[in-house]
This record gives C-alpha cells, structure tokens and sequence, in this order.
C-alpha cells in the first residue's frame, strides 16, 4: 500500500476577476469544466485504489488470524480495512458530485453560448462603439 499524494497548485482553475465578457466568461466555464474532469478521473482513481487497499488489507487480516497472531493484531488491521473502506464510500461520493459539477459546467458553456454567442458575434463584428453598460437605463 503506498500513498502518492502531490501538492496541488493552490491557484484556481478559472479566476474570479470581474472579466463579464462574453469570450471571458466562456474560457472560464471550459476552464472550470475541464478541471473538474480531471478532478472526476483522479478521484475514480483514488476510490479504486482506496478500494483495493481495503480489499488488502482485509486479507491481511484473515492472513494475520491465521497465524495466530494475538488478535489485537487482527482487530486492529480489521480497523483499517473498514476505515479505508469508509473512506472509498465517501470518496465514490465526492467522484460522483466532481462528475455532476463538470456536466453542470458543460451544459452551462453550452447555454451561455446559445443565448449570447450570437449578440457577441455582433457586437465584435461592427466598427462602432459600443456604449458602456447602464447608458440606456435611466
């Protein structure tokens, strides 16, 4: 059983700047959704792995049982079996929300992109200011 866990960089995926325009927002929604699918395929990695290790460990016990080794032994690596079991149960969980954000996010950039890739094609198109947000409000 070995433990490989990297430090990740700290920085979000997508930064939160105030950029509202309509490329801005798009490039954040593919970021986000990209980095929760790569999040989804590292926790499906980890809760089989988690999930292997407490299959192990179980055995281990039978092994130690088996040997008559005091029982203390036994309960204590039965423990861990458990534990690790636990832990690939709610690491399941968390995988299935990680899959349930990306396709939220895909779905998002999607409308975002039917509803106002469009306006955006114009607007970037024409050779006249824009007026800035708010001018036609009063």
């Amino acid at each position: 059983m070995s433990s490989e866990l990297s430090p990740r960089p700290a920085a979000s995926p997508a930064p939160a700047d105030g950029d509202n325009r309509y490329k801005s927002v798009q490039l954040k929604l593919k970021k986000l959704a990209a980095a929760m699918d790569s999040s989804s395929d590292e926790l499906g990695a980890l809760q089989r792995e988690m999930r292997a290790n407490a299959e192990r460990t179980e055995a281990l016990a039978v092994d130690i049982a088996n040997a008559d080794l005091d029982t203390r032994f036994v309960e204590l690596t039965n423990t861990v079996s458990v534990a690790l079991g636990g832990a690939a149960h709610d690491v399941r969980k968390l995988h299935q929300s990680a899959q349930d954000v990306a396709e939220t996010a895909h779905e998002t950039q999607r409308t975002h992109s039917t509803l106002y890739g469009a306006l955006d094609d114009l607007r970037s198109s024409r050779t006249e200011r824009t007026p800035k947000p708010g001018f036609f409000a009063r």
